[in-house]
């Protein structure tokens, strides 16, 4: 009897457990796409990987809104002399697929100054709080560890 009732309510209800998966689905599909990384790495290959995946999401999500924070040892992930992915910056930055915002503080305590920065990266007082700030806002985070 208990089988029989269970049956028929799966039965019942399995129309409206549908509908609501598919709304489920559509509104995540719609729902603004905005994720900021955080990244504090020197390494190279931690450098390589923000710029995939900055890139893998643009192509599949082209009204996404991308933020990369730089601070600590990825400084030169955006420094003119030293990065190994300055043409990718300029062209996710000047084609506003992502902005780069680098922590001032983290420059100050480094000795470099705008000049010395990649073309399309912006400087921001601290990345910490831009992280935070992007967080209340409702943006994603992602951490970028290698």
């Amino acid at each position: 009897m208990y089988k029989d009732l269970l049956i028929l309510f799966v039965i019942a209800f399995s129309p409206v457990l549908a509908m609501a998966q598919t709304t489920g689905n559509k509104a995540a599909q719609t729902a603004p796409y905005k994720v900021i990384f955080d990244i504090t790495s020197g390494d190279t290959a931690a450098h390589k990987t923000v710029i995939r995946q900055l890139k893998g999401i643009s192509q599949t999500r082209p009204d996404a809104k991308l933020e990369v924070a730089i601070y600590s040892d990825a400084l030169g992930m955006v420094l003119k002399d030293k990065s190994i992915i300055a043409d990718a910056i300029q062209e996710l930055s000047s084609n506003k697929k992502a902005s780069f915002k680098v922590c001032a503080a983290t420059m100050k305590r480094n000795n470099v100054d705008k000049t010395q920065l990649i073309a399309g990266v912006d400087i921001v007082p601290d990345a910490i709080y831009e992280i935070v700030s992007r967080q209340q806002e409702g943006w994603g985070y992602i951490k970028v560890a290698q």
